[in-house]
């Protein structure tokens, strides 16, 4: 019996198509979806008849796993553990995207995940609420299709539903990257080049927090990006953050004014709230004060290991590993906190 066929449009496909695959997934069915990469083959990972019977259509060993896609970066917890700070740089910048992750999962094993750029794909994922596993649409040994016409050429008949929405973005699979070894191993480069992973992978990221991002954080931040290029390096990327609500504003007059004097231009700063997938791809966290780091532990406890009191760094006049804030305070106030804030850059820059 032939497949039923629904054919889609890739930017604004119908609501009710993708919801029928979805509901063929989650009933334990198997539906051909496009992805930006190539076709695939979506089906309920939790489901070991569903699974068996795949394996089966694709005459691949049962032993062999299948890759997980999940339709959002925080989904990614639900199924791994240990995610080293690489594997978070990775997916900040190509997720979504044509990048699968080996990562250790939940059960002591290993888990290959990526999340698809690729708004059908995405849908009915969403919409399956079952994890999904999603190979080639292709019998083990023959070509990724990356048409329609290739996917449901040897698969008609053997699938419950096929999702037809043309050819693929990309055409070309993803590349996949074991990051349960160490270094990493590029394990197939496809859509992303080993190059693009290596740069990604060797910038450190170091982010400095304070409460409002518009005084403290700031000063550190100039100062460390003046310090790394007077040093000649691009090894290092440095970001701010504050964590309070409000975001967008700009940096006080006082910071300006004091930033200027050191050759430090911070007119285009905005302030931004902290989230956690700042944390998660910093390979350093440095705070103002222990409310700071007790706020980011709440946020996200895994990343202790990797915070600190930028005071640490510096020798200070009294016992605190605090460094005040001077918002409200008077000029010289202000000097007094960015004079402890440079003496602390000064070590942290020869120590990133």
């Amino acid at each position: 019996m032939a497949t039923k066929i629904l054919k889609v449009d890739p930017v604004n496909p119908e609501e009710k198509y993708l919801k029928k695959a979805a509901d063929i997934i989650k009933g334990g069915g198997v539906v051909i979806i496009p992805t930006e990469t190539v076709y695939g083959i979506a089906a309920d990972s939790s489901n070991d008849k569903t699974i068996q019977r795949l394996s089966a259509i694709k005459k691949r060993p049962k032993d062999k796993p299948f890759s997980l896609h999940i339709d959002s970066k925080e989904k990614l917890k639900e199924f791994t553990r240990d995610v080293p700070v690489a594997a978070y740089k990775l997916i900040d910048k190509f997720w979504p995207g044509p990048l699968t992750l080996i990562l250790k999962s939940k059960d002591n094993g290993t888990i290959g995940i990526r999340m698809p750029d690729d708004k059908v794909a995405l849908k009915i994922i969403n919409k399956a609420s079952v994890p999904v596993v999603c190979p080639s649409a292709n019998i083990a040994g023959n070509t990724a299709p990356i048409d329609f016409t290739e996917a449901i050429k040897d698969l008609d008949g053997l699938v419950d539903l096929a999702i037809d929405a043309g050819r693929t973005r990309l055409g070309i699979e993803s590349t996949v990257v074991d990051l349960t070894v160490q270094p990493l191993v590029v394990l197939r480069e496809a859509a992303i080049k080993k190059e693009e992973i290596e740069d990604v992978i060797s910038k450190k990221i170091v982010l400095f927090v304070c409460t409002g991002n518009s005084c403290r954080s700031v000063m550190a931040k100039g100062l460390l990006e003046k310090k790394l290029n007077e040093q000649g390096r691009s090894d290092v990327e440095v970001l701010s953050a504050g964590i309070m609500e409000t975001e967008g504003l700009n940096a006080s007059a006082d910071t300006k004014e004091i930033l200027t004097r050191e050759g430090i231009d911070v007119s285009a700063h905005r302030s931004q709230r902290i989230t956690v997938d700042m944390l998660h791809k910093s390979d350093m966290i440095l705070v103002m004060d222990t409310m700071h780091e007790e706020h980011i532990l709440k946020m996200e406890p895994q990343v202790k290991n990797r915070l600190f009191l930028l005071k640490e760094f510096a020798r200070g006049d009294d016992n605190s590993l605090n460094i005040p804030d001077p918002i409200g305070r008077s000029r010289d106030f202000y000097e007094y906190t960015f004079s402890m804030i440079k003496e602390a850059i000064e070590k942290v820059s020869r120590i990133i």
